[in-house]
């Protein structure tokens, strides 16, 4: 059996302890992953560009907003509860149970969607949050994760938000 190839980012973009992988084509985005820390990959296309702008640029200021052709994937479900994310602002958390009655369905549900979720940052996943915290410290999980680097992001992206919050 051979090693599955590993996939060809568009860009690589630095982050404090981590690093953000764009993929696209001409004319979508399609995904952003958390990679651990690795060098750079300059963009190779305009897309690809502006995509890494906009993620430096809330990198340094999580006010900023995202202006960017997401494709348009998942189910209408999971894109609903994607939907219901983009509206929790930056600063805030909902728990998994919240969203899931704001939208009318069970927590697992939604933690499934949050973790599928193809373009964290864009759609702010990290700030679903297990209910009154029970779970992993009150985080829940991270992009199917419990532990390891991609919990290590979501405390910093966090943090991140919470050092920007005026007042």
């Amino acid at each position: 059996m051979s090693k599955p190839q590993a996939k060809y980012f568009n860009a690589i973009i630095s982050a404090p302890g981590f690093a953000l992988g764009i993929y696209c084509d001409e004319n979508w985005i399609e995904e952003i992953v958390f990679l651990p820390p690795q060098y750079e990959r300059m963009p190779d296309s305009p897309l690809a560009m502006e995509a890494g702008t906009q993620l430096i640029r809330w990198l340094r200021n999580p006010h900023n907003s995202f202006n960017l052709p997401l494709k348009p994937v998942g189910t209408p479900f999971r894109r609903k509860v994607w939907d219901a994310i983009s509206a929790i602002p930056v600063g805030a958390t909902r728990s998994y149970g919240d969203l899931a009655k704001t939208i009318g369905s069970a927590p697992r549900a939604v933690g499934g969607a949050c973790g599928d979720n193809p373009f964290p940052i864009i759609v702010p996943c990290h700030r679903v949050v297990a209910q009154g915290g029970q779970f992993n410290g009150g985080l829940g999980g991270f992009a199917h994760a419990r532990d390891g680097l991609h919990m290590d992001i979501k405390r910093w992206l966090l943090q991140h938000e919470k050092n920007h919050v005026p007042g």
